[in-house]
């Protein structure tokens, strides 16, 4: 086993199969991994479509579809319990590519609209809880613009 990425407190994370890239907190006191969703509706077959917010003004929205891989009762940070859907998907942080399962709820009223939590973390990273972006810039990269002939 390679030893762990070091991290920050906050970072850009990459969800490749959604084509989505996001600032996400980390937070070693969760238990799970949180997305924040505009929208949740649960489809037939086991399967839900959810529309992610990726920033708090909600213009930037992004509609998918997955197989739901669980159901779990979570306590939220304010102590209340509430039941949530999971996802499984790929999360991309630094140089690690990886697994995790995440619940989709409505978190607009937090500051970041991606919590990974101590499951999404695994082995795989350790964390400096004084350091923002260690691992990935502070700053949002832009793509290149295309310039034409």
């Amino acid at each position: 086993m390679s030893s762990p990425q070091i991290i920050g407190w906050r970072e850009w994370v990459e969800f490749p199969e959604w084509s989505i890239r996001m600032r996400a907190k980390v937070d070693t006191g969760a238990r799970s991994s949180a997305i924040d969703c505009a929208q949740i509706i649960e489809l037939p077959g086991d399967r839900v479509r959810f529309t992610i917010r990726l920033d708090r003004k909600e213009r930037k929205l992004v509609t998918l579809e997955a197989d739901i891989k669980l159901r779990k009762r979570v306590r939220s940070s304010t102590g209340e319990g509430l039941n949530r859907i999971f996802i499984e998907t790929t999360l991309r942080l630094a140089n690690v590519e990886k697994r995790i399962v995440v619940s989709l709820v409505c978190r607009k009223t937090m500051i970041h609209r991606f919590l990974l939590g101590r499951e999404g973390l695994g082995g795989d990273f350790l964390v400096n809880g004084s350091v923002d972006h260690w691992a990935t810039p502070k700053k949002r990269i832009k793509p290149p613009s295309k310039a034409g002939p």
